[in-house]
């Protein structure tokens, strides 16, 4: 019988659990995005899905935009069992030595040690214990391998921590936090974009993945409609694993000691596809460039 007591946003929460499951493992992008992208449709939708399950039966979910097939199929399960053996296996799938190996520097033999030696077990815990000391006094752990921890599991904890926040704004649970609206952000890329290509900027020679020391990272810093920005191409492992070092831009923002930093991309997919999208707010890009998804 369909527990009709669940609430949508218990639902979303376990579209959202998936999505993070998946991204730890390194699934596909789209697939990721699809989990994440079902979830806020979810909070957004205002009628009861598990009644609508209840009265109109599994395809019923599937007219809704974002959610198909498979994730019909999860929803139905989880409102009518209050479990989901998708995120059950994923669960189970995921130690917490498959977990730290999964953080660039680490492997599975160092994630051993770190699990037999310090008994944690989240990504908070490991960054903790790579700034207190006692991630040294694992073997294998010298100053520079713990460096390069603690900048990755910084990156890792920080898309997640977006994600989680994203997902809560839109659920109506947080108060957007000021930042940027989409046209600027958009404008602000397609300056330095075309600066860039112009050879107007200045350019740096970035610490990692240089090792020639070469000036080939072009910065722009500009303010606009009150706001400080400072632009430059993406230069993290993944952005030159993909070739993506002249697509990827990261802009820093600040305004009235709000901070924070957004990454446009080339989206290569969906109804996006071919626009530059500010990643984690593809829905305000959907409307920005008035695209529908069906």
């Amino acid at each position: 019988m369909v527990k009709t007591a669940l609430a949508n946003h218990e639902i979303a929460d376990m579209l959202s659990r998936i999505a993070d499951l998946l991204e730890v493992q390194n699934a596909e992008h789209f697939r990721v995005r699809a989990y994440r992208n079902g979830a806020q449709t979810v909070r957004q939708t205002e009628q009861s899905l598990a009644a609508l399950v209840r009265e109109q039966g599994e395809e019923a979910l599937e007219a809704i935009p974002t959610i198909g097939q498979t994730q019909a199929r999860l929803i139905t399960e989880f409102v009518t069992t209050g479990r989901s053996s998708l995120l059950d296996r994923l669960r189970g799938e995921v130690s917490t030595e498959a977990l730290f190996a999964s953080v660039p520097g680490i492997g599975d033999e160092l994630a051993r040690r770190i699990v037999t030696q310090l008994d944690i077990h989240t990504l908070e815990d490991l960054e903790t214990a790579a700034h207190d000391g006692r991630l040294g006094s694992v073997e294998g752990f010298g100053p520079r391998r713990i460096e390069g921890v603690r900048t990755s599991l910084a990156g890792m904890l920080s898309l997640l921590a977006r994600h989680r926040k994203r997902d809560k704004v839109e659920a109506g649970e947080l108060e957007p936090a000021g930042s940027p609206p989409i046209d600027l952000l958009l404008a602000v890329d397609a300056e330095y974009r075309r600066r860039a290509a112009a050879g107007e900027l200045k350019t740096i020679a970035p610490r990692r993945f240089n090792p020639k020391q070469e000036a080939w990272l072009p910065i722009m810093h500009t303010e606009q409609q009150e706001w400080s920005f400072t632009a430059m191409y993406s230069n993290t492992a993944r952005t030159h694993d993909l070739d993506k070092t002249h697509d990827w831009v990261v802009i820093y923002h600040e305004r009235d000691g709000n901070e924070g930093q957004v990454t446009v991309v080339s989206e290569t997919s969906g109804p996006l596809k071919g626009r530059r999208v500010v990643r984690g707010r593809e829905v305000e890009c959907l409307r920005f460039y008035s695209v529908s998804v069906r």
